[in-house]
């Protein structure tokens, strides 16, 4: 038995609850286990880090580390992290501010198609982003933008999974009944989505917004068709140029480690920072 009646419910039993701990722990483990390793691996030096027990610190060189990666090359890496901040930021925007305007017109407003409309964008956003990236480097190749911020943020702009979750918020938190009174008093359609809207759906654009950051960050396959100029790689590209280096010239592994390491940290300040918003946010969108 994995539960026994108590009190009119159902109280698991000790063994479920020990076997479900033991679960939960395996995976927090297996979750934490890469970050583990990078901090571990970016106290080390290049002997080190072959010759000691990866999971475990040996001699500290993590400040050598450090130093290195940030004048290796004129600091190109801080000119790679720069880059991510900006596709990330500027992409997150527009998607963010796109996604909140059609995913308003499709809850708010009665046209003919609206559900086949709404049907295709669902399908699309079960579509992966490698899928897409040879694609759109081919259009892009076509007019001419490849090696250019807008190859890698103009494919951003439309999301379709950011369109249902604009959809989604809209529906709950904007009513029907406000947009009338602000019809009665004159207002026209673009005010009432600018003026209105736009504020009522703040917590699901502050969730949408975070999801495309994170998203755009990590992203490497649109930047490696699109991007050619080693000034204009964000830093998951960048480190992935260095590790091809590590293949015909210097060992390379030490500082795409500590990079590898550095990089997450903008990600971990940007999701503590917003951790009311899309907590509030995602919990609107799962109880809609």
């Amino acid at each position: 038995m994995s539960a026994v009646a108590s009190g009119g419910g159902v109280r698991p039993t000790r063994r479920a609850v020990a076997l479900t701990t033991g679960l939960l722990v395996l995976f927090l483990i297996y979750s934490l286990a890469p970050t583990w390793f990078l901090i571990v691996s970016a106290t080390k030096n290049q002997t080190d880090l072959y010759s000691t027990f990866g999971l475990w610190f040996s001699s500290n060189h993590l400040a050598d580390n450090m130093q290195e990666i940030w004048t290796y090359h004129d600091g190109v890496f801080t000119r790679w992290i720069g880059n991510s901040v900006l596709y990330s930021t500027l992409g997150a925007a527009g998607s963010t501010l796109v996604s909140l305007a059609a995913g308003y017109g499709l809850s708010k407003f009665d046209f003919r198609g609206r559900g086949a409309l709404f049907a295709v964008i669902v399908g699309a956003s079960l579509l992966p982003s490698t899928l897409l990236a040879f694609p759109l480097y081919l259009v892009f190749a076509q007019i001419g933008l490849t090696n250019t911020i807008w190859s890698v943020l103009i494919p951003y702009f439309i999301n379709p999974f950011g369109v249902y979750l604009g959809k989604v918020y809209a529906d709950s938190s904007v009513p029907t009944e406000l947009m009338e009174a602000a019809r009665l008093d004159g207002a026209g359609e673009l005010r009432i989505f600018w003026s209105v809207a736009l504020r009522l759906m703040r917590t699901g654009g502050i969730t949408i917004f975070m999801l495309v950051f994170i998203d755009i960050w990590n992203n490497f396959f649109l930047p490696l068709f699109m991007l050619t100029g080693e000034r204009t790689f964000p830093v998951s590209l960048g480190l992935y140029s260095w590790l091809q280096q590590a293949q015909t010239a210097r060992d390379m592994n030490t500082l795409v480690l500590t990079g590898s390491l550095l990089s997450i940290v903008p990600l971990a300040v940007f999701m503590f920072a917003l951790q009311k918003y899309w907590r509030s946010g995602i919990l609107m969108g799962s109880l809609k």
